[in-house]
């Protein structure tokens, strides 16, 4: 789809709203077949996502990034803010989500993205990230990427169905 040299990261701006919750969408559907219920991933509306993604990028504590090869069209994006968690400390950082059109995957596209966000955060904070415990190929990308999990788990509901979520976190020197 795209050749590296084309791949522009840049941040995201109100006008991305839609394309990212297209992405959003289209990403879950493929990432999470098998893991989330069917019925769950049927439901997610890109109408719903783009209400969501419009109020995260007018969220001045919150950073996305979008890719993109032509400037216009979106292949993936990435967001970080403050941690949420019950445990964070100020000035934490979380990556809320990454996610690429599935078309993009295995490009490196990912990479970069996690790279940018890796980079905004200073490294004398904890940067941390939610992913599926079932979800190998997640869990995978970001063990290559240096981050690793740190034990704590959660539960989340996807419908009427709990799944396990892992913390991964970067390590810190």
């Amino acid at each position: 789809m795209t050749d590296s040299d084309d791949l522009i990261i840049r941040p995201a701006t109100l006008d991305d709203a839609r394309q990212i919750a297209q992405v959003n969408v289209a990403s879950w559907r493929e990432a999470y077949t098998g893991i989330v219920p069917a019925e769950y991933l049927a439901s997610l509306d890109p109408a719903d996502r783009y209400e969501r993604s419009a109020a995260l990028l007018s969220d001045p504590s919150i950073r996305t990034w979008i890719a993109t090869s032509d400037g216009t069209d979106v292949l993936g994006f990435a967001m970080i803010g403050p941690a949420r968690d019950e445990d964070a400390e100020r000035g934490d950082i979380e990556l809320y989500s990454i996610y690429l059109d599935p078309d993009a995957w295995g490009q490196g596209i990912a990479r970069a993205l996690l790279r940018t966000a890796l980079a905004a955060a200073p490294e004398d904070v904890r940067f941390s990230l939610w992913v599926l415990e079932d979800n190998a190929r997640a869990r995978h990308f970001y063990r290559r990427n240096g981050l690793v999990p740190d034990g704590v788990e959660r539960r989340e509901m996807f419908g009427d169905v709990a799944l396990t979520e892992v913390r991964y976190v970067r390590p810190t020197s």
